[in-house]
């Protein structure tokens, strides 16, 4: 019996070496990898049958759907198999809804007779991940810009064309949900038509979710968008846009292939770096990843060649073959991040395998910058940069869910430019205007010359009954109106020049409360503008503590003091002496409240005589309270200060 079982265990282990051609690989758990190499030869597709195109819209207008459809209708994935939004693979956007990474898809599709290669990629919608749609941009020659029939242009509609049209990208402008009960296709084209010149004869209409209207959209990206300009018999030169950590095999490159021809077993070389590595596997996503032996000129591929730290995996990088004298490929300019946080391990002994963590998520999220911190109340951690408050509960969660880590993230806050006065440092160190992310750096007020603060111009679309109450809400956050155009009869976009540091706590969330959920709103840099910064301090009992010290404006410090000391009067815990919280701008006191001491009755045990006993034993107790309170220290647990930080 054991015979007979060892020999089909060989017998099948021997087909299954002779069915691949090659050693078996190891079974290891991967979600996107496969062994099974492709039946089709996508070297033999001609450029000029190869479309690259991305998929570009507003929050919840349908991008994953559309691609789920394209994905069923070219074969890559069964029809009806009960998945949806498959190319949302991480757990946070499946648990929010939202698609939080560009990911990529290679189809196949056959039009009058001839055999095409699609290269799709769907983005994510919210602003805060335009990084995401601006490095998928640059391996694209056209884009579907997908409008909600029932909703019509949004804000990051506006934001998502104006970033193609800059890109020189042939767009298709695409009306989804048309099934819907209230959708008006024929209102939302007229928007199309009034706010970006488009042609409404050319102007798809479709149902992602019911598959009607799709195969219009396949014909329009074979016929309408152009194929990649590349060479094929030049030198190898690819694109690095993307990247993501497998631990088994390190770092895997996502590349748009300009020139030339890659194959397993090649030399190649960082433009970046200057480092060398050998191509270990090379595979095309469909959605699954699947095996090719080479990629050439025009196609998207993944590339695995034993890279082992995020480093060395700089986006925008140009890959060449070793020893090769080429010019860079102009590659794309990275996006500024707009709000910073401070993270830290919840114990110091953690403090490795969060910094483990976040070296391989920022890898897989190359807007994050991170830099070196410490608090003498949390310890040692790290600063980290994102492009939006959205972007920040994103990471957090990755990092929870995706790699264990258990961290403690600081209240969001903004960079801030401080000019400094000429004096003989300042000369020798030849930096008169330092950049400030963290009230504990900020500058002496008598060396402060002035103070910049980072400005976004906003574009808020809403229905024109909303329009005093978000009017109001732009004042009240110091903002000033640059523009108001009137969309159609009801719908109005605004733009106003608002202040960061005002937008990116609740700012959204308020506007949806005031305008019911219908005003949509997008930001962009504008630069830095003077402004009368201060830094308040909080002080327990005359004595500052830095890690509550926050950078305010002037005109709002007097409103955020109190705030803040009242919530330190319900947080930190009552002692032996009383505790006077205040808050502060250099010797003047802004707000104040007394967190009262424990009082022991000295006087319980008295049964009779004189009252000088009495006052006698209070006036002892009186005099050792003040002589406690010169000097005892202040116990604030670590709780409070985490708190107060994230809040």
């Amino acid at each position: 019996m054991f015979n007979r079982l060892f020999t089909i265990i060989v017998s099948r282990n021997h087909h299954r070496k002779l069915k691949l051609g090659r050693r078996p690989l190891p079974t290891f758990p991967s979600r996107l990898y496969s062994e099974a190499k492709t039946e089709v030869d996508f070297t033999s597709i001609p450029v000029e049958r190869i479309r690259n195109f991305s998929i570009i819209a507003h929050v919840d207008h349908g991008k994953s759907t559309l691609a789920d459809r394209l994905l069923e209708i070219t074969g890559a994935v069964k029809p009806n198999s009960g998945q949806n939004q498959i190319l949302d693979k991480l757990q946070v956007e499946r648990e929010r809804g939202i698609t939080v990474k560009a990911q990529t898809a290679s189809l196949l599709f056959k039009h009058e007779g001839d055999q095409y290669l699609l290269n799709l990629i769907d983005t994510p919608g919210h602003v805060d991940f335009s990084n995401e749609v601006s490095r998928s941009l640059s391996a694209c020659q056209g884009v579907i810009l997908l409008v909600d029939s029932n909703d019509g242009v949004q804000a990051q509609t506006v934001a998502n064309f104006y970033l193609a049209f800059g890109n020189d990208l042939v767009t298709i402008p695409v009306l989804n949900k048309i099934d819907l009960k209230n959708a008006d296709p024929e209102r939302v084209s007229k928007q199309l038509e009034t706010l970006f010149d488009m042609d409404p004869t050319e102007i798809l209409r479709i149902s992602a979710k019911l598959g009607k209207g799709i195969d219009s959209v396949l014909e329009a990206i074979v016929t309408r968008l152009p194929s990649p300009k590349v060479d094929r018999n030049g030198p190898f030169r690819a694109l690095l846009f993307d990247s993501s950590f497998d631990k088994y095999r390190g770092v895997l490159s996502l590349i748009f292939v300009k020139d030339g021809c890659l194959k397993v077993g090649d030399n190649i070389q960082s433009c970046h770096t200057k480092k060398e590595y050998e191509v270990k596997t090379l595979s095309l996503l469909r959605p699954q990843e699947v095996e090719v032996d080479r990629l050439v000129a025009g196609q998207i591929g993944l590339v695995g060649c034993n890279m082992r730290s995020s480093v060395e995996a700089h986006i925008g990088d140009t890959i060449h073959i070793s020893g090769q004298n080429i010019d860079p490929l102009p590659g794309f300019k990275p996006m500024q991040p707009m709000v910073f946080a401070g993270v830290y391990p919840i114990d110091q002994s953690q403090h490795v395998n969060l910094r483990n963590a976040i070296d391989k998520l920022t890898l897989n999220d190359s807007a994050v910058t991170v830099s070196i911190d410490s608090s003498p109340a949390l310890g040692q951690g790290w600063r980290l940069g994102f492009l939006g408050l959205l972007h920040l509960e994103v990471f957090s969660q990755r990092l929870q869910q995706e790699h264990g880590a258990e961290a403690i993230l600081t209240a969001p806050s903004v960079i801030y430019k401080v000019k400094l006065k000429e004096t003989k440092q300042t000369k020798k160190d030849g930096k008169d205007v330092v950049s400030v992310n963290n009230p504990a750096l900020w500058p002496d007020t008598q060396l402060i010359e002035d103070c910049f603060e980072p400005m976004i111009l906003g574009t808020i679309i809403s229905p024109v009954q909303y329009l005093g109450a978000i009017m109001t809400l732009c004042l009240d956050r110091r903002g000033v109106q640059k523009n108001a155009t009137n969309i159609d009869n009801d719908r109005i976009m605004l733009q106003y020049e608002l202040p960061l540091a005002e937008i990116i706590i609740d700012f959204h969330d308020v506007l949806k409360s005031i305008s019911s959920g219908y005003a949509s709103f997008d930001y962009e840099d504008n630069g830095y503008q003077s402004s009368p910064l201060v830094k308040m301090n909080i002080l327990l009992n005359g004595s500052a503590v830095e890690e509550l010290s926050t950078i305010v404006h002037l005109s709002k410090a007097q409103t955020l003091g109190k705030q803040l000391v009242l919530k330190l009067k319900e947080m930190i815990p009552r002692q032996m002496i009383n505790i006077a919280v205040q808050a502060a701008i250099g010797g003047k006191i802004l707000a104040r409240q007394d967190i009262k001491a424990f009082r022991k009755d000295v006087t319980q045990w008295l049964y009779g005589g004189d009252v000088t006993r009495r006052k006698k034993l209070l006036a002892q107790q009186a005099a050792g309270k003040k002589k406690m309170r010169m000097i005892a220290n202040i116990s604030v647990p670590k709780d409070t200060f985490i708190d107060v930080l994230k809040k």
